[in-house]
């Protein structure tokens, strides 16, 4: 694979599967999903303060884009070109690669009072998220 991959891409299919997977974020973060037990085992009181930054969802944004377009270009390589491909492509990179590095690194953060709960709930989202993403990219490609 080269960066050459990059003008082969559908980049509106990653455009818009960066937001859902982001868009995902804000729901599965909110107190009615699993926000409440994600703030408990963070250990932070997680009230929008009154002056929130751009950066606050700058950076999620950015980060959900690279792991998009790298998902992306996976699945350029591996030549997915449907939804139930582009589903197993999201599950291979969120099961694969997501969850283990979220795991590993938030299991043991012994800054938090639940690192377990922490990582579970930060590696099931990148998961769910990945999986819609691949599906988006599959069925765009």
């Amino acid at each position: 694979m080269s960066l050459t991959v990059l003008g082969d891409l559908n980049w509106l299919a990653v455009v818009v599967a960066t937001i859902a997977y982001f868009a995902l974020g804000m729901v599965w973060y909110a107190e009615y999903a699993f926000g409440r037990a994600w703030q408990r085992a963070s250990g932070q009181d997680l009230s929008p303060p009154e002056n929130t930054s751009a950066a606050v969802y700058a950076i999620p944004l950015l980060t959900c884009f690279v792991i998009t377009l790298a998902t992306a270009m996976i699945g350029n390589a591996s030549g997915t070109d449907n939804i139930m491909e582009g589903i197993l492509l999201g599950l291979v990179v969120g099961v694969g690669i997501a969850l283990p590095v979220r795991m590993v690194t938030g299991s043991y953060d012994m800054t938090k009072p639940g690192p377990i709960t922490f990582a579970a709930i930060g590696a099931g989202y990148h998961v769910v998220g990945l999986t819609l993403a691949g599906a988006i990219l599959g069925l765009w490609t």
